[in-house]
């Protein structure tokens, strides 16, 4: 069979590895319950009021939403105190990160900065385009050395990657921080800031960019709803970007990118203020519960602003990430991340939680 001509950074492409699904874990071991503690999905499942609005509009799945899903953006404009126009929704904040890469950065030319490890999309998307992806490593304790970053950037560099709080880690730094960095970045560059998990930090406020991104015209920021607001299976995210970059990602958007049913889904989640703060409750108390349970069995466990916790066993983490997915316990492998002694644990709700924290002291002490 001859071989198709696609691009040289198609033939040579890495896929994004997606973590083990419940029903392929049933399966290889034969069990008939699974707890999935991999993916830092909400604990508390979807908001009952936007299961309420897929059902209500269920119905009208065979029309197109309206272009540019004005409501939605209405509705975020509202929840995050932001002008309308700042807000571009997207088929999850990945599509957001793609569109940037395509359209700020020259193939060949240009070049993406970020630390290492980072979320992979980063990477991939910047390879697929055919744009130069530069990383350097996070401090020993995963900490972003801000010097380190800067000495990879260039005047042709486009954009650079931030995490905050950081994944697989979870540290976290004030905006103050970032805004600083933002201005010692070369006069080209924007800066991306993936504010995935800010809503599980002490303090959103003290964090968040969003507020300033129009003041600051080189930052943009992307957040998500499959995190707090529960809607991952609807893929559903955006970016708030100053107002002239904002305009040309609609233009280049694929037209109902965004869904009607994940479009009515996220209108509903913004109005549930009772499940969002049921979540950060359970998340941060069971956050601290894990921590505290984590150490108590001499695992080195990394203080977490995120609904997830990194932690290193004191036994072979392979072994220990093999021995809990026999016992129907998904959790994630950090080998991809370069991190191959450490596991990360998403936080469940307080049942699994407790079997998690169970099944873990029998390994180690067993």
């Amino acid at each position: 069979m001859s071989e198709y001509e696609v691009v040289p950074q198609v033939k040579d492409f890495q896929p994004y590895s997606a973590g083990l699904s419940i029903s392929e874990i049933k399966e290889k071991y034969g069990l008939s319950q699974v707890l999935k503690m991999a993916s830092n999905e909400n604990p508390l499942g979807t908001s009952p009021l936007a299961a309420r609005a897929i059902s209500r509009y269920a119905e009208y799945a065979f029309r197109y939403p309206r272009s540019g899903n004005p409501r939605l953006c209405s509705e975020l404009a509202s929840f995050l105190s932001v002008d309308r126009e700042c807000i571009v929704p997207g088929n999850g904040s990945d599509e957001i990160i793609d569109l940037l890469i395509r359209m700020l950065a020259r193939p060949g030319k240009d070049n993406v900065c970020a630390f290492s490890p980072c979320f992979s999309i980063y990477a991939l998307q910047s390879r697929l385009a055919g744009v130069e992806f530069r990383q350097v490593s996070l401090r020993e304790d995963m900490s972003f050395d801000w010097d380190k970053l800067l000495a990879l950037t260039d005047e042709d560099t486009k954009m650079v990657f931030l995490t905050n709080p950081d994944n697989p880690s979870g540290f976290c730094v004030d905006a103050e921080e970032i805004i600083e960095l933002s201005n010692r970045l070369p006069s080209r560059a924007i800066l991306l800031v993936d504010e995935a998990y800010v809503e599980f930090t002490s303090d959103a406020k003290k964090v968040s960019l969003v507020s300033r991104v129009e003041a600051l015209k080189n930052v943009v920021v992307t957040r998500t709803f499959s995190k707090m607001f529960g809607l991952a299976g609807l893929r559903l995210g955006y970016g708030v970007l100053p107002v002239e970059l904002a305009e040309y990602i609609r233009r280049i958007r694929l037209p109902f990118s965004v869904n009607i049913l994940a479009e009515e889904a996220g209108i509903a989640a913004l109005r549930d203020e009772y499940f969002y703060q049921k979540t950060r409750e359970v998340v941060l108390s069971g956050r601290e519960f894990l921590s505290r349970e984590l150490a108590g069995l001499g695992c080195r466990v990394w203080p977490s602003q995120s609904n997830f916790l990194m932690f290193t066993p004191p036994e072979d983490a392979q072994h220990v990430f093999e021995r809990l997915l026999a016992q129907g316990i998904i959790i994630r492998p950090l080998k991809s991340y370069g991190l191959d002694g450490s596991l990360r644990v998403s936080v469940g709700n307080q049942r699994e939680n407790k079997l998690f924290v169970s099944a873990l002291k029998e390994i180690i002490h067993g």
